[in-house]
């Protein structure tokens, strides 16, 4: 990108300034030149050029299309410098955002700056650094040696720009060593003594009105329906009367309505009332934040909201401090030269000093930090290989993850995640039959009273919570969890090395540890799997072998290893399969690449590596059956035990039981249906099993690779979700915009059983309370639907249908898209054409970004425009005018594929075209209430599919103008309506 290094700046103002854009990209040269170049002679000139100062250096390499540069980056980039002055405070990662964020421009002012604008903010960011405080200024004063080490090219000028030290007394080395070790300086939790059962005093309805119009104020803007809403919620509050029989509150509350406030009230209510907490589950990382401040019209007194009010995920997400120490450590141990690794750790010590959660995903820390380093980084310092070792960690009273928990303990409102509450549910719902006499619960309690928010979305949730899955990443995860790195150069630590503790503790444990070690070893697929199935996959398909040669070496090989074994036979068993389905691929669905088929009808040769398959299993089960029953009975002796003896026992079973023993009792549960089962069975199938390929995580770089898996998920995902929720749930709410279908001959009763049997409402003994809030929004008023007409198949004309529609819009368009090859194409059509028209273009699966900094760029770059796929869908939460436009490439049909395929037939009450409508609906719904967010915003949605059939048009709201036109026409009518 730039020449060579030279030696670290001592004033930004020496170095040029870029802003790169599609189209034209903003330059300052060294001696003050301002310049607007296309990509191309950008390109070549920045060649000649010491290191720019810019925002996102590697998102700035991806739009040139260059390289990416080797550690430490040579230019000076804003965010880096954001992040060290001010940690832990968010940022929109473009000029925009960071002027914005330090007030140096309006809200409304949306002229796109240029590069001269980065000198402003550069020396805004160095003016607040005085101001920070002093124990702040200390440890950056510590922290700085450690950096110029490590290559970061700010360095010089923000020595500079340091007020002197108070102390005169140059620090020696190990005290600026010392200042990395952030774990010795964070807070401590303590033990506080158990929170008793919560009572069971109701919420009366007229109770929620009134607390809810307190909490609004005189000044809030009326919202017809919001107290309504209120009242209705009340009943999830009341007293459950039967066992095993909650009481679910089905509320659909039009988008605009406030239905967080209109539950937030009874729930406050319900908590102070019964000393309780509510649990409030959500299917997005962003609304879980928006809940979180909303909370503040409740809890004004940030210190009051942060115990009342506490933000739950699971593990993986927050940083471990033992995984940072550990890393840290590593890249101090290196030659000085070659810690440039030190870079982000050092930001990150910063960030821990000033979180509010320690959560690397989705709070305080920025979207975008990961993006600006190592690939990969964040995701090794939270504990996503499930290492913890919990009380035997030496920072365990230091640790996020404890803190979070102990607070939630004694909150008034948890709000977490689909994913988390149903996997905590389902422990709950398994104790007494998997620990007793344990009595271990979840680590997070068993709530009573949840509120289900994005309601709509728990099917998938479900769905993805129950579902099986064995594959070669699983198992060989599963082997590296037991067993460690073996050899590699990896950090992970085996299990024998986690637990030496309690193997110190209960000699009893040393054996069946023996024991589990040996089985793992000979019954996981060793390392190296994926290129030995891949290699036998080349040979099948190069060099075809005899049937009977083929069914003898696999027969070799399960003797030696009989999980790999069985992955071989179901790579052979899809490609036998692939062969005739390629044959019977018609029409548009051809596009799709059916890397899956049927288990059945199951080889004779697939049985037989099953077989081997679950011995090795069932090898394995048996001591983790020993180990869980000593640890057991060491609990059962609580007098002989102290606190964080006892804490660390209770760790270690449910480390065990989830992260192993459950995931091997269900894999051999699946495994002996293949032997037992038949795929003629005329009763209904609980489950649904088929054989999927997808390339690995690696090979999608280009490297070559597979991984092949057997799925098993269930026929109706809500059984195991109301199973598992109805024996400890008191009261349940699950509201959404969306809970119904709209169909155009329904009556409110038809549309309602559809929503309770995809809810899966029906299968509690107790049947819901219904209540419907109409959306305040004057849909008439503010929108329009567009279907276009005489848009040509192929590329080309849908590049130019985008591009035109985006341009009448002047930006603030989300287009969507059903498949990520077309994005990719449009994409490269349209960005520079509008970049030439100062219309900036994102988009998922391009930009160097996660999805969620994708939206805040969106969010903020106001005429800028955005195209994703399904996340962007259900995620995006954009007001106002930066959100003024919806495209939808085609009718977002559901994928046929064999989960869809078995759930249409069984599911849709003989009417599978019917499913599929209620799918599609279900989606344009969600798609369409992107549009609207307040009672000003004006939108249009299009849909560039003229076969889109006119009984979907029922998904959208009542009133709202839809039309069927030419592009040509569509695009006059849009520009009257957006630019009247």
């Amino acid at each position: 990108m730039v020449a060579a290094m030279p030696s670290l700046f001592h004033s930004f103002f020496d170095a040029p300034a870029l802003i790169a854009r599609h189209g034209l990209s903003s330059l300052i040269t060294p001696d003050g030149e301002m310049l607007d170049l296309p990509l191309e002679e950008l390109r070549s000139t920045l060649r000649q050029l010491p290191p720019p100062l810019l925002i996102h250096g590697p998102a700035t390499l991806r739009l040139l299309d260059l390289p990416p540069e080797p550690p430490p980056a040579p230019w000076l980039d804003l965010l880096e410098l954001f992040l060290f002055i001010h940690p832990a405070r968010n940022v929109t990662p473009t000029a925009r955002g960071l002027a914005l964020e330090l007030g140096l421009i309006a809200p409304e002012d949306t002229q796109p700056l240029q590069a001269d604008s980065l000198y402003e903010i550069a020396q805004k960011l160095l003016d607040d650094l005085p101001a920070r405080p002093p124990h702040h200024l200390a440890t950056i004063r510590l922290l700085l040696p450690s950096l110029k080490q490590a290559g970061w090219s700010w360095h010089d000028i923000v020595t500079q720009a340091l007020p002197p030290s108070p102390d005169t007394t140059p620090p020696n080395r190990a005290q600026e060593i010392d200042a990395l070790k952030i774990w010795k300086r964070l807070p401590q939790w303590e033990e506080r003594a158990p929170r008793p059962q919560a009572a069971s005093q109701p919420v009366d309805p007229q109770e929620a009105r009134k607390r809810l119009a307190t909490l609004l104020g005189h000044t809030a803007e009326p919202r017809p329906g919001q107290a309504d809403f209120a009242s209705a919620a009340s009943y999830a509050f009341a007293p459950r009367d039967i066992a095993n029989a909650p009481n679910i509150m089905l509320a659909e509350a039009g988008t605009g309505t406030g239905k967080t406030m209109g539950y937030i009230a009874p729930a406050s209510l319900w908590a102070e009332k019964n000393d309780g907490a509510v649990w409030v589950s959500t299917y997005t990382r962003h609304l879980q934040r928006q809940i979180e401040q909303e909370l503040a019209r409740l809890y004004p007194d940030p210190i009051e909201r942060r115990e009342q009010a506490v933000i739950r995920k699971g593990r993986e997400n927050y940083l471990c401090l033992l995984n940072l120490e550990d890393l840290t450590n590593a890249w101090l141990n290196r030659p000085p030269h070659e810690q440039h690794g030190l870079i982000p750790l050092i930001f990150l010590a910063l960030w821990a000093e000033h979180t509010q959660d320690g959560d690397l995903m989705g709070g305080d820390l920025p979207g975008w930090f990961g993006e600006l380093f190592q690939r990969g980084l964040l995701n090794m310092l939270a504990d996503r290989r499930g290492e913890c070792i919990h009380s035997a960690c030496p920072h365990y009273q230091s640790c996020f993850i404890e803190h979070g928990i102990r607070r939630a303990h004694h909150a008034q409102f948890v709000i977490a995640n689909h994913a988390l509450v149903l996997s905590q549910a389902a422990w709950n719902a398994l104790l007494p039959q998997e620990l007793a006499p344990g009595n271990l619960p979840d680590e997070n309690g068993i709530p009573s009273r949840y509120v289900f928010d994005e309601g709509h979305h728990i099917p998938d949730a479900a769905d993805s919570a129950f579902s099986l899955t064995f594959s070669g990443l699983e198992t060989a995860e599963l082997r590296r969890w037991i067993l460690g790195a073996e050899g590699s150069r990896s950090r992970a630590r085996g299990l024998l090395r986690r637990m030496e503790d309690l193997i110190e503790a209960l000699p009893a444990l040393k054996d069946p540890f023996q024991k589990l070690v040996y089985a793992t070893q000979q019954g996981l697929p060793r390392p190296g799997w994926s290129d030995r199935l891949h290699e036998a996959r080349q040979n099948r398909l190069n060099a075809p072998i005899m049937e009977a040669e083929h069914e003898a070496n696999l027969d070799d090989a399960a003797a030696q290893q009989p999980a790999e074994a069985f992955l071989q036979s179901l790579d052979t068993h899809l490609d036998a399969r692939l062969a005739e389905i390629s044959l019977q691929t018609r029409g548009e669905h051809g596009a799709y690449a059916r890397q899956e088929c049927d288990l059945h009808p199951i080889p004779p040769t697939l049985k037989d590596q099953t077989e081997a398959l679950l011995t090795a299993l069932q090898a394995i089960v048996t001591p983790l059956d020993d180990i869980l029953r000593i640890l057991r009975e060491a609990l059962e002796d609580q007098e002989e035990l102290d606190t964080a003896f006892q804490q660390r026992i209770e760790g270690a079973i449910r480390s065990l039981y989830r992260r192993a023993l459950s995931r091997l009792q269900g894999w051999i549960s699946m495994l002996r249906s293949i032997l037992a089962s038949s795929p003629l069975s005329p009763t209904l199938p609980t489950f649904v099993d088929f054989i999927h390929r997808e390339p690995l995580p690696t090979a999608r770089f280009g490297q070559e690779g597979h991984d092949i898996a057997l799925n098993r998920h269930w026929l109706d995902p809500t059984i195991p979700f109301a199973s598992t929720l109805q024996s400890t749930t008191h009261g349940l709410l699950i509201t959404s915009a969306t809970l119904r279908d709209r169909k155009a001959d329904d009556d409110e009763k038809d549309g309602w059983e559809r929503a309770e049997r995809r809810l899966g409402t029906t299968h509690f003994l107790k049947p819901p309370m219904r209540a419907s809030l109409m959306s305040p929004f004057d849909y008439a008023h503010q929108t329009r639907a567009y279907i276009i007409t005489d848009l040509a198949k192929g590329p080309a004309a849908q590049a130019q249908a985008f591009q035109a529609l985006f341009e009448v819009a002047h930006g603030g368009a989300l287009g969507l898209f059903t498949a990520i090859n077309r994005l990719k194409e449009v994409h490269r059509r349209i960005h520079e054409p509008l970049g030439m028209k100062h219309i900036p273009l994102y988009a998922q699966h391009i930009d160097a970004m996660n999805n969620a900094t994708l939206v805040d760029v969106f969010r903020t770059e106001t005429n800028s425009c955005l195209l994703g796929t399904d996340a962007m869908r259900d995620g995006v939460d954009v007001p106002g005018e930066a959100l003024r436009m919806v495209v939808l490439e085609r009718t977002p049909w559901p994928r046929p594929d064999i989960l869809h395929r078995e759930r249409r037939r069984h599911l849709s009450g003989g009417r599978p075209g019917d499913y599929d409508d209620l799918i599609t609906r279900m989606r344009l719904q969600q798609a369409f209430g992107r549009l609207i967010r307040r009672a000003d915003d004006r939108g249009v949605f299009i849909i560039l599919d003229r076969r889109m059939p006119s009984r979907l048009l029922s998904a959208f709201p009542e009133g709202v103008p839809i039309q069927r036109l030419p592009l040509a026409e569509a695009l006059e009518d849009i520009n009257g309506f957006l630019n009247p």
